[in-house]
Order: C-alpha cells, then structure tokens, then sequence
C-alpha cells in the first residue's frame, strides 16, 4: 500500500534525481539472482543528501503516526533498513534494534540485534522490497522473540505480485513511500524516459522472467 501519491511523486522525483533508481530498459541490469531487469535501485545513496535523507525520515514518521498508534520500538532490516530506522527511531524518541539476514554463528548466536523485550509492539523499517522474501523474515525472526509486528515500511517497492503474495500469506501489511508505477510516470513526466521505454517497463513489472528472457 502506498502512503500519500503526491509525497510518493515527490520522493520518486528525488530519487530519480540523484540516481539512486537508475532505468535503462535498452541495457538491462542484471541482478544477483542472474534476472535481467530494466531497473537498479540503491536507495542507501539518499543517505548522502541531507534534504532527502530528511525528507524520508519525517514521511517515515508521519506514516506510522497516521497509520498507527506510536509502538515501543523501530527495528531495521540489515543491511539498507538500519540507518533509515535509526533516523526514524530518534525523531521518535524510540528504542532502535535490527535484524541480520540469519543468525551469527558466534557469539550469542544473535539474529535480533538490541534490546528487545517480548511483548513490545514494533513497526519495521526496510529501504526496498522486492520479492519480499529477506524482509520478511525478519518479520519472522521478530515473532519468534515474541515482539508484535505491527507492520513494516519501506521507501521503495517494485510492485511485484510475488511481493504482494508473500506479505499477505505472512499477514504482514506493508507501506511505502513511493513505488514503481508512480516513479515510472513520474519518470516520463520528467523526461528520464522515452514512451518505448515506458511501455517496456511496464511489461517488465507485469513479468520480470519473461521479460528477462526477452533481453
């Protein structure tokens, strides 16, 4: 679910802007699991900008305060998830912890990073959902130590169905700041992108392997 479409334009429009989403259908991308894609999206690069790093701290904010009654805790996703909510934690004056992609295999063996206590409610704090699966078990790993996960956000998600699917079987609900449908209009709006490219991206969001294959 998207936060507010207007705010969502504007934060596409800043990402755009400084690169950190990069469209390129006529030179696909090719990410780790070896699918092509028109798309690369890194949004740590806001980090650098002051104004945009604001900017998505204080939306980051004001979602959960309209969507949610304030929690006990901000919990970020390693890797890109962490800054983002420790920004978001100390605006709202909450304690911060993160949770690793699986276990340390020393130590405490800790997946749950922070103090944590059961019972707490906690809103998750992710920079991009793409297929959903690493973001989500995070979620898993925080029902585990008994934490209640009111819901995650991210600033960016590419709208797959695949995504769609794996929140709802988790019964997890998922706000972002922006998405790609507005980015992509907003991209051709403001001359990223030619129409062929538009429409390639399009197809490519309705089914990345076939599109994959294609290119």
């Amino acid at each position: 679910m998207n936060f507010k479409e207007d705010e969502a334009a504007i934060l596409a429009g800043f990402l755009l802007q400084i690169k950190a989403i990069k469209l390129n259908p006529s030179k696909p991308f090719t990410w780790a699991s070896g699918l092509k894609s028109p798309i690369y999206c890194d949004t740590r690069i806001t980090l650098s900008y002051p104004k945009i790093r604001t900017h998505i701290r204080q939306q980051f904010v004001q979602a959960i305060l309209d969507r949610y009654e304030k929690p006990d805790i901000i919990v970020g996703v390693a890797t890109g998830g962490i800054a983002q909510g420790v920004l978001v934690a100390q605006e709202l004056g909450l304690p911060f912890a993160y949770v690793r992609s699986e276990k340390k295999m020393h130590g405490m063996n800790n997946q749950v990073e922070g103090a944590v206590e059961k019972g707490q409610s906690a809103i998750v704090i992710e920079d991009l959902v793409s297929t959903g699966g690493s973001s989500l078990k995070a979620v898993e790993a925080l029902r585990k130590s008994e934490l209640e996960v009111k819901g995650m956000m991210a600033i960016f998600t590419y709208g797959l169905q695949k995504a769609a699917d794996n929140f709802k079987n988790l019964n997890c609900e998922l706000t972002t700041l922006t998405n790609y449908e507005i980015l992509i209009r907003k991209a051709s709006e403001d001359n990223y992108i030619t129409e062929n490219d538009l429409q390639s991206l399009i197809q490519w969001r309705l089914n990345p392997e076939a599109w994959s294959d294609q290119h």
